[in-house]
């Protein structure tokens, strides 16, 4: 028996990652897909499906005529929620790709649908599978930093604009960099710090390079006037304990200080940042030191020790999860708090205001 998966949403991300990995989980098989360009979804039928695989172009149709284990959610943030909850009221486990949603309501109708219908869900954070992630993730739950008490969550790109599908749409996706590639430095960071107890945030977005015309861009020059979303955003975070964080994210910004999806660790007894690799620092015996963590074991020819892909270790934790029926390793109630906070920098760069959780 293999637990029967529907994909929903055949574009970038799903082809990029989500079939891609469950395609080498040998407990699954993709029996459905579904997209608005129908296209698609037969597009990824061919590659990924079973030769009996159903295609539709429409979810609500896809739920209803359907058997279907767990579902894969890989649309617009502005329909996260909606469709998730759909597919756990249909009787399906849910993984849907970040942000968890929208809006911090949206979330949290989700994980109410999760405990009504007993479905589990989770949000695609990947990054917490890579090896630099496990890796710092056992020290700091071994207590190896002490109490961390300040970091910052990184997602600097220099001009690396997505023009494609509706990343620059405020209405579809709620946001730009911040909702985009800040929501995994925030993940990463709050993991690492397992504090999930936000005071208040104050925020502030930008718009000043949106509306460059014909700008140097790693996909080629965006439209000014799609451009909707801001081209950066920094909050500061102050948790309830006084801990602190300081999140950077941009899509475009005039910065060689170029790193994505990271985080800089400060406790009392050592810290961490992922820079440079992986570097553990502190004090021992009244002298400093740096420790580089070798994360490729190396010296084969034909074998770097890299590993395997995060997105892969990704969705074989989640089958697990289902088939042991345990946690997965991305709670929803941590997700959440995630959006919440992205939520309050909007907010708090629209005001003016610190904005209270």
């Amino acid at each position: 028996m293999k637990l029967k998966v529907g994909i929903i949403g055949c574009g970038g991300i799903a082809n990029g990652k989500h079939m891609p990995a469950l395609s080498e989980v040998k407990e699954v098989e993709m029996v459905a897909f579904c997209d608005i360009v129908v296209e698609r979804a037969e597009e990824a039928k061919k590659k990924f499906g079973t030769a009996d695989a159903q295609v539709f172009d429409n979810y609500e149709t896809m739920l209803a005529n359907t058997d279907l284990d767990v579902v894969h959610v890989c649309t617009p943030n502005s329909s996260h929620a909606v469709i998730s909850i759909a597919a756990m009221e249909a009787g399906c486990h849910v993984m849907c790709e970040k942000p968890m949603a929208k809006t911090a309501e949206e979330a949290r109708s989700m994980i109410e649908a999760s405990k009504r219908t007993g479905k589990k869900l989770t949000i695609g954070y990947q990054n917490r599978f890579r090896t630099d992630s496990r890796y710092l993730h056992q020290v700091c739950e071994e207590g190896g930093l002490g109490e961390i008490y300040f970091a910052k969550a990184h997602a600097i790109r220099r001009r690396a604009v997505p023009t494609w599908g509706v990343f620059l749409d405020e209405e579809a996706q709620g946001g730009g960099p911040l909702i985009d590639i800040g929501t995994h430095a925030l993940d990463l960071t709050l993991w690492m710090m397992n504090n999930y107890k936000p005071k208040y945030v104050v925020g502030k977005t930008y718009h000043k390079l949106s509306q460059t015309k014909n700008a140097a861009n790693a996909w080629g020059p965006w439209d000014p006037e799609k451009f909707t979303v801001e081209d950066s955003a920094f909050g500061f975070v102050v948790m309830e304990n006084g801990a602190t964080i300081f999140l950077e994210s941009s899509w475009a910004l005039n910065s060689l200080d170029v790193k994505e999806a990271k985080t800089t660790l400060c406790g009392t007894k050592a810290g961490a940042d992922m820079n440079n690799g992986l570097t553990i620092n502190g004090e021992d015996h009244s002298l400093l030191y740096e420790k580089k963590i070798e994360l490729q074991t190396g010296g084969v020819a034909f074998y770097d020790g890299a590993g395997e892909r995060p997105e892969v270790l990704e969705a074989q934790s989640w089958i697990q999860a289902i088939l042991n029926d345990t946690e997965p390793v991305v709670k929803p109630e941590e997700a959440l708090v995630v959006t919440e906070i992205l939520e309050a920098i909007y907010k708090s760069s629209k005001t003016g205001e610190p904005v209270y959780l």
